[in-house]
């Protein structure tokens, strides 16, 4: 496949802003750039982890932080309806518990270099998130059984209150791309990452038509049918500046040229 690129940071977005149709109180703020990007997970494709030493966890290597208490009530829920022929270290779980809290933070356990819901190459019952293969088996999103942060990436979710001159306070709710710099400082020393990678912008369908039921979470169907729309009109500009032989504006640097249509 030639030599695999992971563009630098920093290049130029295009960002839409609007108030929530269902909550005039806050505003969306929504990344054109990565929406209308054409990266898909490549796990299990491709993927070579954020950490070499074991390639095949992934993005799983660390555990998952878990955000709030309703955040761990919904995983509890999905790992108290998980059985041995889905969930490959429900024992180990059951004797060490299945998350752990350091400095105020909770987040899942880690058991031999991966999230203890990681199912490994092997596993009779299948690799991959066994919260995702809950979410499977019962017909449902997987919205509904993962962690936060694991049904997003590489969504991220940010809460911010602007207040005016006047006094008004707005909530807004930024919708962007999960870069290296999402994880912090040791996003840097990540082996591999994907979400900037050339290698994992593949995908014949945009992240916004792929991933509607995740920005529904998110923000609301409301929101979402309005998002949807700014998304398409950045589509249909850059198509219109192709047609005219003019540079499209705002691309993601690792979607393929010419873009795949």
């Amino acid at each position: 496949s030639g030599t695999v690129v992971e563009v630098a940071a920093g290049f130029p977005r295009a960002w839409v802003e609007f108030v929530d149709p269902a909550d005039d109180e806050q505003t969306i703020r929504a990344d054109l750039t990565w929406l209308t990007s054409r990266w898909r997970c490549i796990f299990g494709s491709g993927c070579r982890g954020i950490d070499a030493s074991h390639p095949d966890a992934g993005c799983c290597t660390l555990g998952a932080h878990l955000t709030d208490a309703e955040d761990i009530a919904r995983v509890r829920s999905a790992a108290d309806r998980l059985d041995p022929s889905i969930w490959q270290f429900q024992a180990a779980a059951a004797r060490t518990g299945w998350h752990q809290t350091e400095d105020g933070e909770t987040s899942t356990r880690t058991i031999d270099g991966g999230c203890i819901f990681l199912n490994r190459p092997g596993f009779a019952g299948g690799s991959g998130c066994a919260l995702h293969l809950l979410a499977d088996r019962e017909g449902r999103s997987f919205v509904e059984t993962k962690p936060d942060v694991c049904w997003q990436l590489p969504l991220r979710r940010e809460y911010d209150w602007r207040e005016d001159r006047d006094g008004t306070r707005t909530l807004v709710i930024t919708l962007t791309e999960y870069t290296r710099a999402g994880w912090g400082e040791g996003g840097h020393d990540l082996d591999w990452y994907c979400s900037g990678n050339t290698e994992a912008h593949v995908d014949r369908e945009p992240v916004y038509i792929r991933h509607r039921p995740e920005i529904e979470a998110i923000i609301g169907e409301a929101a979402t049918d309005e998002l949807f729309d700014h998304c398409a009109a950045h589509e249909a500009a850059n198509e219109w500046r192709r047609r005219k032989g003019r540079p499209e504006l705002a691309l993601h640097p690792a979607d393929p040229r010419p873009r795949n249509t």
